[in-house]
């Protein structure tokens, strides 16, 4: 699902229990896992699987960093909503932006580096044409 804003994929996320900590509060770690997943669908709509880059064309994305600042706690049952946005891409790498919101309160922003790499020996690759252009 996509935003009003074309650059922006937007995907929905119910906490569950086991999302959260003791506290009653989505342990840190677990937002990666939502933007890891947003990630995910976003290439899905794009036309993108994972599994079929690596078959087709023996390339892999990978998280090369994380740049996370958490700002309020989701809690057990809140629906989110995690946006993916491209911020800039090179010949070999994909920078998003991915903001964690419940309504209109953002829980937690991050800027992520994506290396895309060959499958067989993880070493980097240019990306291929169609999903440049697309992404």
């Amino acid at each position: 699902m996509t935003s009003e804003n074309e650059n922006a994929f937007l995907w929905p996320v119910r906490i569950y229990y086991e999302d959260t900590d003791s506290g009653g509060v989505v342990y840190y770690a677990n937002y990666l896992k939502y933007m890891e997943r947003a990630r995910t669908e976003w290439l899905r709509a794009e036309g993108f699987e994972q599994d079929e880059l690596i078959a087709k064309n023996n390339v892999i994305f990978v998280v090369r960093s994380v740049q996370v600042d958490y700002l309020l706690p989701a809690r057990f049952n809140d629906e989110i909503i995690v946006s993916t946005k491209r911020v800039k891409k090179g010949k070999a790498s994909i920078t998003v932006e991915q903001v964690v919101k419940r309504n209109s309160d953002v829980l937690c922003v991050a800027t992520i580096k994506i290396a895309c790499l060959t499958a067989d020996n993880f070493k980097p690759a240019v990306m291929p044409a169609d999903i440049y252009n697309k992404v």
